[in-house]
């Protein structure tokens, strides 16, 4: 899969920049926020591509209306004792973790990653409510590597949707009652799109 890299973002070494002062949040309906940080993670395309040839991605199927169909990405999980593919993804944890200390109370542990070959990669709309986010505030940080693709957000209790485009190195963090009042999509585009990578950083207990 083509991979167009940013010609802002040269470098080979991943870091993460300080997010004091330079995060943009935006407060939705019912406490639920979205805190965005544009160009977080400097080498950023240098991580995607170590990523994408490193990780063991794994294809998952699910039961759907009496099928069973393919689940449109690819899938990587570790837990909160498992070792992360990269350092540079401990870096970007630690420095989420700190950050946000005294409003979450709790450090980000575990990371999932998924891989969007194409447009016709998605996820459908959902809410991280399978553990603790059904039922209590919580935050989800998303790193995007890769192409941007636009991230969907709906409120459950019906209203227009909003979105935000997320690529090459941006943070995007729902938080609040983000979970289980809003829900959340990367949805199928006929548009040409190139291959994405989106590492999502929870809290334990969050699913």
């Amino acid at each position: 899969m083509y991979f167009q890299a940013s010609l802002l973002d040269t470098a080979d070494v991943a870091r993460v920049a300080s997010l004091a002062g330079s995060v943009q949040r935006h407060e939705l309906a019912h406490g639920a926020w979205v805190d965005v940080r544009p160009g977080w993670m400097t080498g950023a395309d240098a991580l995607f591509l170590r990523l994408q040839a490193d990780v063991e991605w794994r294809a998952e199927q699910r039961e759907m209306y009496d099928t069973v169909v393919q689940v449109p990405r690819l899938l990587r999980s570790y837990g909160a004792h498992d070792e992360l593919p990269d350092p540079a993804l401990l870096g970007a944890r630690d420095t989420l973790s700190r950050f946000y200390a005294e409003e979450l109370g709790e450090p980000f542990v575990t990371a999932g990653l998924c891989y969007y070959r194409d447009g016709r990669d998605s996820v459908a709309w959902h809410g991280d409510r399978m553990g603790r986010g059904r039922t209590a505030d919580t935050m989800v940080a998303i790193l995007s590597l890769g192409a941007p693709r636009r991230l969907s957000l709906r409120p459950r209790a019906g209203g227009p949707s909003i979105g935000f485009s997320v690529g090459h190195g941006d943070l995007l963090v729902m938080g609040g009652s983000c979970q289980r009042t809003w829900d959340h999509a990367v949805l199928k585009t006929v548009r040409p799109a190139g291959p994405r990578i989106s590492v999502q950083f929870r809290p334990a207990g969050v699913l």
